[in-house]
């Protein structure tokens, strides 16, 4: 048999390997960097909800909100979805999202950009509030397979909502302090979540989040 022949013959049998595959241009946690910036814009809202500011200047808390959360937030988002991450994409897609048509929400009612007369101001917050309750309670349900302390997040980000639509139907500034006051517990929970991601990050062992309350 000629080396040719024998030489087709081989590659028959042993067909060649497949090239090894080569990583995307994205690699890591996109957790490090979307829950910092969620943390950021919760801290800067819950504070002033709690009146570190004045009820006047609740707009203190947009320049963070605006600029480092949303961005942040949609940057993990993209990061999520180039590694194939559908969930965690969701999940910053949705607070993204949020958290900016928050500031153009508050920006926009206090320039008058869309026509939206004073009278009608309370009405518009309240559309919002109901509009994003709807959104985080069907976030909370559908990822009740994640880790306890994400459940704890999404069920007390719907708490938080529900308070201050009560305090805006209700004008009650009791209702939005413990609004606010939820809004940073569950930014301490975002800080918990991130000592997890910053651990594994740097070599060590992941932290307790808790069993999921769904799981198969």
């Amino acid at each position: 048999m000629s080396a040719d022949a024998s030489a087709a013959r081989t590659l028959r049998e042993e067909p060649p390997a497949a090239p090894a595959a080569t990583p995307g241009p994205l690699t890591g946690d996109p957790a490090a960097l979307g829950l910092p910036c969620f943390v950021a814009g919760s801290v800067s809202l819950g504070l002033a909800l709690v009146g570190v500011v004045p009820a006047t200047a609740i707009g203190a808390a947009l320049p963070i909100i605006l600029t480092a959360t949303s961005i942040g937030l949609f940057l993990a988002t993209i990061w999520s979805a180039s590694l194939g991450q559908t969930a965690v994409a969701s999940v910053f897609g949705i607070f993204g999202g949020f958290w900016l048509s928050y500031a153009v929400l508050v920006i926009g009612l206090t320039h008058n950009w869309f026509g939206v007369a004073p009278a009608s101001a309370q009405a518009a917050q309240e559309l919002f509030l109901v509009a994003w309750l709807v959104v985080m309670v069907m976030l909370t349900l559908a990822m009740l397979r994640l880790p306890l302390a994400f459940t704890a997040v999404f069920f007390l980000v719907d708490v938080a909502l529900l308070l201050v639509f009560l305090g805006v139907n209700q004008t009650s500034t009791g209702m939005l302090k413990a609004a606010g006051y939820v809004v940073l517990v569950f930014a301490a929970i975002g800080v918990y979540l991130y000592f997890n991601t910053a651990t594994i990050a740097t070599g060590g062992r992941p932290v307790p989040l808790g069993r999921p309350v769904l799981h198969d």
